[in-house]
């Protein structure tokens, strides 16, 4: 394909994403319903339950702007030979692939989020505010800014060394090489974040010993689940929304709970919320998802490696010679319409497994604690307890609360 081919192509995508994308918000906005479900009338009364809407209505509306702004820059860019500019003009201070990519992504990922910092802002300190869940101080904000931007430098800029290194040396065939480096980074991920990572944003403390814990050892004993420690996360640093997560595989398994949970759950609904995380580990959806995380790696990276040198692609994008930071920047949206597809059946195989470990949870702890659990958890979120199936079908990772209910129950 031509460089002008491409590039109407590059644009085309990314139109078409961004509409598709629009239609299927307002889908769901438009789908709000103000009669309270059955299943949680006992939790809402008419002034909350309004409260409810009026929060989804703002976060998608807010959303859908920022969206805006985010798309009509890119296109500008892309339309502008942007891109290619800023490469152009950086060429005459860096010389090296290496240097000169890192410098590169490292100002077009900073300038996009300073671009966006407005947003992020309002929608932290004004809306979640205006419905009672920020706790986030102007500190802790900007100190977030920072840890990410640090950890993104160093992690993010030893991966795309080690991948503009392997295409200069091994050429098409480094693909396969960077993929094995991605699968283990991926499995380093799995088994340290919560004791490396995570630590540089949140407090993770033992729970302390009491009921709780003694009924937590009593389930993890009577399922026969090796639990290493359960952790207290101070989530309400940030947050009122409430949550928990299982982290870990083989012996380096931990269960977190957000302070928020904790706060707003009986030892009966706590038990079984974690039952359902133990769930994801005995029915081996970590390790599923793991291994399809690394197969999508390597289609990724396949058909990355028979585009990575193509001239054109630079060209497309402005540049006035081949760049493989250009390539990159073009191959991800050129990708995005399968990316899209692997992600929506990831999204589907996620809710099954969400199924699955909430049937695990009522067959091994307390099924009518665990749908108690998920009640609250929705009604303190303010969730959209009715999202249109299409969203939810595109878009969500979890299954809507009335289905996980009416699943719980039936099943009951």
């Amino acid at each position: 394909m031509t460089s002008q081919a491409i590039l109407t192509l590059l644009i085309t995508i990314s139109v078409i994403i961004f509409l598709f994308s629009t239609v299927l918000e307002i889908i769901n906005l438009k789908s709000l319903r103000t009669d309270i479900p059955e299943e949680v009338v006992s939790f809402y009364d008419v002034e909350k339950y309004q409260k409810s809407i009026r929060y989804q209505q703002e976060k998608t509306r807010f959303g859908l702007l920022s969206e805006s702004f985010s798309f009509l820059m890119s296109i500008t860019l892309l339309a502008t030979g942007g891109f290619g500019w800023l490469d152009s003009l950086l060429r005459t201070w860096f010389v090296g692939e290496i240097p000169l990519a890192l410098v590169f992504f490292g100002l077009v990922v900073l300038i996009s989020d300073l671009l966006s910092l407005p947003f992020q802002w309002y929608d932290t300190f004004r809306i979640e505010e205006k419905y009672g869940f920020n706790k986030t101080t102007i500190t802790t904000f900007m100190t977030d800014k920072i840890k990410g931007y640090a950890i993104g430098a160093v992690v993010g800029g030893a991966l795309l060394s080690c991948l503009i290194y392997l295409t200069q040396v091994l050429g098409p065939d480094f693909w396969i090489w960077f993929a094995l480096i991605a699968a283990s980074f991926l499995l380093f991920m799995n088994v340290f974040y919560t004791s490396i990572f995570l630590p540089w944003f949140n407090k993770l403390t033992p729970l302390e010993e009491g009921e709780l814990k003694t009924a937590i050892r009593k389930f993890a004993d009577g399922v026969h689940f090796p639990l290493e420690q359960v952790f207290v996360m101070d989530g309400s640093k940030r947050s009122a929304k409430a949550n928990a997560f299982f982290s870990g595989i083989g012996r380096k398994k931990k269960i977190v709970l957000y302070d928020t949970l904790m706060a707003n759950h009986s030892t009966e609904e706590l038990v079984a919320v974690l039952a359902h995380e133990v769930g994801h580990y005995k029915k081996k959806h970590i390790i599923w998802s793991y291994l399809i995380s690394v197969l999508q790696v390597f289609l990724v990276l396949f058909v990355l490696s028979l585009m990575i040198f193509e001239e054109n692609l630079s060209i497309a994008l402005g540049g006035t010679q081949p760049a493989i930071h250009l390539n990159l920047l073009a191959f991800g949206i050129l990708y995005s319409p399968l990316s899209g597809i692997t992600g929506l059946l990831m999204s589907m195989l996620s809710r099954k497994n969400e199924f699955e470990a909430d049937a695990y949870a009522r067959e091994t702890a307390n099924g009518p604690a665990l749908a108690l659990a998920l009640k609250r958890l929705s009604v303190d979120s303010l969730s959209n307890l009715y999202p249109h199936p299409i969203y939810v079908f595109f878009h969500y990772s979890h299954p809507p609360l009335l289905s996980r209910l009416a699943r719980i129950q039936s099943s009951g």
